[in-house]
């Protein structure tokens, strides 16, 4: 009885010992989960914090020539960043488009292929409007003419200007060079409404008149179609329109006075061998909106951060990053 006595005292013992050891097995399993789950939920609320998801619109307008960038930005947001946000781009040219941004419950944004004008920034003081100027890419002016022209591949910047410029006796091909074709030189460029016009006509002609002939059009497709269906036309638009349409139309090279100059994304970029017929381009933003609309503050940190990602690929030249570094630390100021 003894031995019988003695061996269920060990085997209780026994037992008792393997149900501690499972049940601080079990503990410690237990403990690790709630560690894991609390770490999860940490992490979650950081993500939320984070990534706020936004919804509402975005309204911007202006240059023709910026359209291509800001319409691709657009189209990654919108894909990538904000689904629920509507970023609605349109292109009424940089002149016309200010007069959509400078009024009551204007467009958040204008894009511009100029600077903006004294008076348009008093009539932005006179409405209680906060503007901001942002570069977002270099431009270069483009010559452009009908593939089929190849004798006129090659011009100076004094006979480009004289090709449109109202005082001057030229008139033909044949008036250039005695070699090339005795036709008329159909002109072609953008209307008043554009940025690019004020460009050509501030920088190029010196402020003198265009010959009164120049077929200006409102569309820079429309441009691209007339002179691809002219042999004998030249037309003038922003780098981005050339390099999208390159099997419609060709490029003059320019003469600066060092030999011609194919514009380039090389050649365009800032102190290139293009500058003369290179340009910033901006975008404005309406501070006041931007204050009062999350999406509108968010869309335009979105454009800074990206703007050179994509400035290549729709045919512009990249800004230095000292200047996206300003630009953001300014956006990141805003409360």
């Amino acid at each position: 009885m003894n031995l019988r006595k003695f061996f269920l005292v060990n085997l209780f013992v026994l037992l008792l010992g393997v149900f501690a050891a499972c049940s601080n097995k079990n503990d410690g399993q237990t403990d690790s989960g709630a560690d894991e789950q609390v770490s999860n939920e940490e992490a979650s609320s950081e993500e939320g914090s984070a990534g706020e998801e936004l919804s509402g619109s975005v309204v911007i307008d202006g240059s023709g020539t910026v359209y291509p960038l800001m319409a691709k930005l657009a189209e990654e947001y919108m894909a990538n960043e904000q689904p629920n946000v509507s970023v609605e781009v349109s292109r009424a040219g940089t002149s016309a488009g200010f007069k959509k941004f400078l009024v009551e419950n204007g467009t958040d944004f204008n894009d511009a292929s100029r600077p903006i004008k004294d008076e348009e920034l008093e009539q932005a003081e006179e409405l209680g409007i906060e503007v901001k100027e942002f570069k977002v890419a270099l431009d270069g002016l483009t010559f452009v003419i009908n593939p089929e022209n190849d004798w006129a591949t090659e011009l100076t910047a004094e006979q480009l200007k004289e090709i449109f410029l109202a005082s001057s006796s030229i008139e033909k091909w044949s008036d250039i060079n005695q070699d090339w074709p005795d036709e008329k030189i159909n002109t072609y460029g953008p209307n008043e409404n554009h940025g690019t016009y004020e460009f050509f006509f501030e920088n190029v002609l010196e402020e003198q008149d265009l010959k009164d002939d120049v077929n200006l059009q409102q569309e820079y497709s429309t441009l691209v179609n007339l002179i691809s269906q002219d042999p004998y036309g030249i037309a003038f638009f922003g780098f981005g329109y050339y390099v999208n349409n390159q099997d419609q139309v060709k490029a003059v090279h320019v003469d600066f006075g060092a030999g011609p100059v194919e514009p380039s994304l090389d050649t365009i970029a800032e102190d290139g061998p293009y500058a003369e017929f290179t340009r910033p381009v901006f975008t404005y933003l309406n501070v006041n909106h931007a204050k009062e609309k999350p999406q509108v503050l968010d869309y335009a940190k979105f454009v800074i951060n990206n703007i050179n990602n994509f400035a290549g690929e729709t045919g512009f030249a990249p800004l230095p990053e000292e200047e996206i570094e300003e630009s953001l630390s300014f956006l990141e100021s805003i409360q």
